[in-house]
Formats: C-alpha cells, sequence, structure tokens
C-alpha cells in the first residue's frame, strides 16, 4: 500500500516523502490490513503539522502530530496511529478473535 502524501505551503522532497513512507511501513508490522493510509503535512508559522488517516477492517483511525521539526511530527503521529492500532487490535480480538485471524 503506498501512502498518499499532502503537502500544505511545503516544499514535498524526496527525503520527506521517504521518511512519511517508513513510518506507514512500520505501521503495517503491528496490523497487516491497513488499506489506505494518507499524510497531510503542513505548516503554521513556526510549528509544523502532520495528520495520518488509516483506513483499516470498518474503522478510519486518524492521528495528529505537531512539532517544532516536520520529521519530529511525522514520528509523533506515527507513533500516536500505532498506539491506536494497538487499541483497534485489541478490540477486534475481544469481540471476535476469528475475525483478527481473517484479516491478519
Amino acid at each position: 500500500m503506498e501512502p498518499i502524501i499532502t503537502a500544505r505551503k511545503i516544499d514535498l522532497t524526496s527525503r520527506i516523502r521517504s521518511h512519511a513512507f517508513r513510518a506507514v511501513s512500520n505501521l503495517s508490522k503491528f496490523f497487516n490490513n491497513i488499506v489506505s493510509a494518507k499524510f497531510i503535512l503542513s505548516k503554521e508559522k513556526f510549528r509544523y503539522q502532520a495528520e495520518l488517516k488509516l483506513g483499516v477492517y470498518r474503522e478510519t483511525i486518524t492521528a495528529k502530530g505537531e512539532a517544532d521539526d516536520l520529521f519530529a511530527a511525522i514520528d509523533l503521529c506515527a507513533d500516536r496511529g500505532k498506539a491506536q492500532l494497538m487499541r483497534y487490535k485489541s478490540k477486534l480480538k475481544d469481540k471476535d478473535p476469528s475475525a483478527i485471524t481473517k484479516l491478519s
């Protein structure tokens, strides 16, 4: 799955693109069935904001991160997305354990 990366008020370089791609590919270690991923990167004055929207089975997970450095904002956003994915996966296991084996 290739993430869609949107940049607002930022020049999107190959280094930024590859960092965001690595962050999303690391998330697939925790949950295999990520259907879609979209990064929205923006800059407001001196703060960088990163927003990650993950499409998973019947849900959309949204994580946001804000920092002085763009790469730190991407990492913070990916960490928050990872925590939400882990929570979502545990809820699936509690509801229907066979569903997680079908998805993974």
